[in-house]
């Protein structure tokens, strides 16, 4: 049974050693004095020492290999010396195994380790089969035994026998799920499942095939077959199934199986497997489709909105044209009007000669009517009624929306649409609310009231309803029940209860003051620290940072590194000795020394893989990486495209992609060389855009970056160099929402603590929501000297203690509202921290909250504070500013290896759903981070081998060097992944020889 799931040689790996981590050597070979005492028991040193190396093994693995010559050396070493005996006794430690055998029965007794009998058995089986229900990846549940065991002394049996019982335990999973749901499966249920698996004729393919494949563009037909699939998922109680007793990661394991598995699969598939999957996978997609027909729903009526923006342009562009030639005509009357030599008879007979009455006929015929508050943006909305009205009646008829109470009025006049949509009604009745209606469009109501024109009224109020409930779901102010995305922003937040009790916690973690006062004191004191430092800085006068006559501020460029020609030559001296590769080498190699295609594990839970799977993992991160694709592929490395397309679609997922990322940039973390860049506590982020090839619901119109649509990467790069974060995001959206995912989902092991970004990540809200969960957001601000400071206090005072920056605090904050949401302020950071809602979500929802959301307010009031302090603290520091400058400069250059990599098709993205863009962005990132390791590892031999040349290589210099190289790989021409040909082109200690270069000529010095 263990041959299901294990290869045979994962499973004799699982009798041996792992490696040894620095920690666990400290910890488990350092022994107390009774376990010294009772290994000088034995009689010899070879015996003392194997005894105490047998002590260590079973408190560190809780199981000691029949081998024990692979025991980690150092590990030995510590021992030996602990006990005074030479290291090199271990080798004639026990040459029969069963003197090692009964050493290592003395040593469970001694330790109080036991073997597993018939009750550790059982409650190893329990343990395993609630831990398979969350979890069915047969190796962290083979982890999770082996720490079961530890915890309770319980030797660890032989591999094969507990691989067996966890294969027991997934079944005994599979059986327990279909137990939890059956009651859900009458037979006219399982009847209704069965037929998604087989081709519907009104379709003309299968339901769940259907299902699976969203929209690729808005508009009105894409949001009906949105709202069709809701319809019919309803039919099929989607929305009310009950799947609580099943727990919720089991759930979203079955229906990622769901996903990735054909129609023809599941019908084959016995109902025991099958039910409990197409159960978990509708539940998951009605979710996921109600928050498409809103996200659609958004799209499409801001389409309109932006098309009669543009329309809006263009009139007032003509408009101001039309303007301009009656500017003129008036500048030609007041010459004559204001002459007081023309008497006053003459004044009309002048005007007529000169101007001439068809020139003042004409303009007066040309007279521009009055435009409303709107300039008239509300009635070229209006032109498109007809194009709303094909998808909006679909829209309010399938999704019920709620909202608070300032909403209420909104809420009821969306009930009356909703009610004029169903019965066909023409007028809108009498008393129907319209006070959410803003105030540029009041005008419009009015005059259709006035006018008694009934039918005008109903389309810009509908209109205000549709564009008012569209912002209202992006602003959180209404929500969606039973809705993701859209669902109510109070259920993000951590419970009151909780909070009651974590809040202490929470602020001592984020070393915020609990209460209001003690905060606003604290933070007043902070920005009079940093002002000090800015006024200081402003009363040199002679700096790049200084006022200008009229008091106003100055902010220069700084003068340039004097670095540069010293880094230059040193760059080239090292890159010149670094070898050349083709991209599949250079995967080859890393992986060879981290192991980072372990981390591609099979969507359905199966560990055995074949020998041929590392090729067509590297195959397919190819050609997802350098946008080639399957097909491409296939032709240039001779592996099938079904075989690609198989290891596609099971191994290569988000949460697969993450963790090689994460394991990569771990180990390009750990490499000595990349403290030359930084410790990684310093990281940037920036948007980088691709065009589409087609149409994709994710991709929009750009002038500026495409001919058509495109998307936007947004990446977070460390100051090593190494991008441990990546997204798409629409390339018109603020990449200032994005900013904090990555930072608070950082899975590796960088210690972030500051994060930079250009002004296109920089808002208010940002800045209030770093500094509440602990991280310090250090911006470059365009037009930095334009920006409003806040202060603390009264203008006299100000202005008093600060004679030169108290003048540019213009603004006073409203430290009473700030006091007055504080405690819902820290609830709100503590829910991003903690994770129950993503950082994004808040944010958008906070960005685009009305001026009356008194808390958003408050927010943002406490970012103005932080933006003032950042400001103060970033003019009066030149040091910080060319930091900020250099880290945005390393996000640039892993662009640039970015674009170099994906250099296929244009640079065009073809993949149309957003899934599929951003796993592509994930391979991307990873392949780009394999490139940034390789030639790390290879610039630090070059630098030793300078060295041991005779050269002087500034340590100080090698910071500036970036391994975000691109010359040193080959990205086109053909690909071969013969891994025994690429290994076999490799020194015995795993690097290819560097290229020849010769000793400096004398005289050449290459310290600064």
């Amino acid at each position: 049974m263990a041959t299901r799931v294990f290869s045979d040689s994962e499973i004799e790996a699982l009798r041996g050693f792992p490696e040894a981590s620095a920690d666990e050597l400290v910890r488990y070979f350092r022994l107390a004095a009774v376990d010294l005492e009772f290994a000088r028991r034995r009689h010899g040193d070879a015996n003392r020492l194997g005894v105490a190396v047998q002590i260590a093994v079973l408190g560190w693995l809780g199981y000691v290999p029949v081998d024990l010559s692979a025991v980690p050396c150092s590990g030995v070493e510590r021992l030996a010396g602990q006990l005074g005996v030479s290291p090199s006794v271990f080798d004639d430690y026990a040459p029969r195994e069963q003197t090692r055998s009964n050493h290592f029965r003395e040593v469970a007794g001694f330790l109080g380790w036991r073997p597993a009998g018939e009750v550790e058995w059982k409650e190893l089986d329990r343990f395993l089969l609630s831990r398979a229900m969350e979890h069915d990846s047969p190796s962290a549940l083979f982890r999770l035994a082996c720490d079961f065991l530890k915890t309770r002394m319980v030797i660890r049996p032989g591999p094969v026998m507990l691989v067996e019982h966890v294969a027991a335990a997934r079944e005994g999973a599979k059986a327990e799920t279909y137990q939890r749901i059956e009651h859900l499966l009458t037979d006219t249920r399982r009847a209704e499942i069965d037929r998604l698996l087989t081709v519907d004729t009104e379709i003309g393919n299968t339901r769940l095939y259907w299902l699976g494949h969203g929209a690729t563009r808005a508009s009105p037909a894409a949001v009906k077959d949105e709202v069709d699939k809701l319809i019919f998922l309803r039919g099929l109680d989607a929305d009310v199934l009950d799947l609580s007793p099943v727990p919720a990661e089991r759930r979203r394991f079955l229906a990622g199986i769901g996903r990735r598995s054909t129609a023809q699969a599941l019908a084959r598939s016995d109902g025991r497997r099958r039910y409990p999957i197409l159960l978990a996978l509708l539940t998951q997609t009605y979710s996921d489709v109600l928050d498409e027909v809103v996200g659609l729903f958004d799209q499409t009526l801001s389409g309109r909105e932006s098309h009669a923006k543009n329309k809006l342009d263009e009139r007032l562009a003509d408009r101001a044209r039309a303007a301009e030639e009656r500017i003129g005509l008036l500048d030609e009357i007041l010459a004559v009007v204001a002459d007081e030599s023309v008497p006053d008879p003459e004044v009309g007979e002048r005007l007529r000669s000169r101007i001439g009455m068809d020139r003042l006929q004409t303009a007066r015929s040309a007279r521009l009517e009055q435009l409303p508050r709107d300039w008239g943006h509300l009635s070229l909305i209006e032109a498109s009624f007809g194009y709303i009205r094909e998808f909006a009646p679909a829209v309010l008829a399938a999704v019920r929306f709620a909202g608070g109470t300032d909403t209420s009025d909104l809420i009821e006049a969306t009930d009356v649409l909703m009610d004029l949509y169903a019965t066909g009604g023409r007028k809108v009745p009498a008393g129907t609310p319209d006070g959410f209606v803003p105030t540029r469009w009041r005008s419009y109501l009015d005059k259709a009231a006035t006018d008694d024109d009934t039918t005008a009224y109903r389309h810009y109020w509908e209109l205000c309803v549709l564009l008012g409930l569209r912002d209202g779901l992006r602003s959180g102010d209404v929500w969606i029940p039973g809705s993701r995305r859209y669902g109510d922003p109070s259920a993000y937040l951590m419970p009151t209860e909780q909070w009651a009790t974590e809040r202490d916690d929470y602020c001592g973690l984020v070393s915020k003051a609990s209460g209001a006062g003690e905060a606003i004191s604290a933070l007043k004191t902070e920005l009079g620290e940093a002002v000090d430092a800015l006024d200081a800085t402003l009363a040199e006068s002679d700096g790049p940072v200084r006022l200008d006559d009229a008091g106003r501020l100055v902010v220069g460029k700084l003068a340039a590194a004097t670095t540069g020609d010293e880094v230059d030559e040193l760059r080239d001296r090292l890159t010149e000795r670094l070898p050349r590769a083709q991209l599949a080498s250079v995967l080859v190699e890393i992986d060879q020394r981290c192991g980072f295609t372990d981390l591609f594990t099979h969507a359905a839970g199966k560990t055995a893989r074949s020998p041929e799977l590392t090729r067509n993992l590297y195959a397919c991160l190819t050609a997802f990486a350098c946008n080639i694709g399957l097909t491409a592929m296939a032709e240039a490395s001779g592996i099938s495209y079904d075989i690609l397309a198989w290891t596609a679609d099971w191994y290569f997922r988000e949460d697969t992609l993450r963790a090689a990322i994460a394991h990569v940039v771990n180990y390009h973390h750990g490499l000595a060389y990349t403290q030359a860049w930084g410790s990684g506590a310093l990281s940037s982020s920036d948007g980088q855009r691709f065009p589409t090839r087609g149409k994709s619901i994710s991709a929009r119109a750009l002038s500026r970056y495409f001919v058509d649509e495109g998307i936007s990467t947004y990446t977070h790069v460390s100051d090593q160099h190494s991008a441990y974060g990546t997204q798409v995001i629409v390339a018109t959206g603020s990449e200032a929402t994005y900013v904090l995912d990555e930072i608070l989902g950082n899975a590796t092991d960088l210690p972030i603590s500051e994060h930079v970004t250009d002004t296109g990540g920089v808002t208010l809200v940002n800045f209030a929501l770093f500094d509440l969960v602990g991280f310090e957001f250090s911006p470059r601000i365009r037009d930095l000297g334009k920006v409003t400071l806040y202060r603390i206090g009264t203008r006299p005072y100000v202005r008093a203690r600060w004679p030169q920056a108290g003048k540019l605090l213009a603004m006073k904050a409203n430290t009473d509202l700030i006091a007055e949401h504080w405690d819902d302020i820290l609830r709100l950071a503590a829910a991003l921290k903690y994770g129950r809602a993503t950082a994004s979500l808040i944010v958008g929802k906070l960005c685009a909250s009305p001026r009356q959301n008194a808390f958003a307010a408050a927010l943002k009031e406490y970012g103005a504070i932080r933006r003032t302090i950042h400001a103060a603290r970033y003019l009066s520091d030149e040091d910080r500013q060319r930091r900020v400058r250099r880290q945005l400069n390393k996000g640039e250059a892993h662009h640039s290896l970015r674009r170099c990599v994906y250099f296929a098709g244009e640079g065009r993205v073809s993949a149309r759903e957003p899934a599929r863009q951003h796993e592509q962005a994930l391979c991307l990132s990873l392949v780009s981070n394999l490139v940034v390791a390789w030639n790390t590892e290879y610039l630090a031999r070059a630098v030793d081998a300078a060295r041991a040349d005779g050269e002087q290589v500034d340590d100080g210099l090698l910071g500036y060097i970036s391994p975000a190289i691109t010359h040193t790989v080959a990205f086109h021409g053909t690909y071969s992944f013969d891994l025994d040909r690429e290994r076999a082109r490799l020194d015995p200690g795993g690097y290819r020889p560097l290229r020849h270069q010769p000793t400096c000529a004398p005289g050449v010095n290459l310290t600064r």
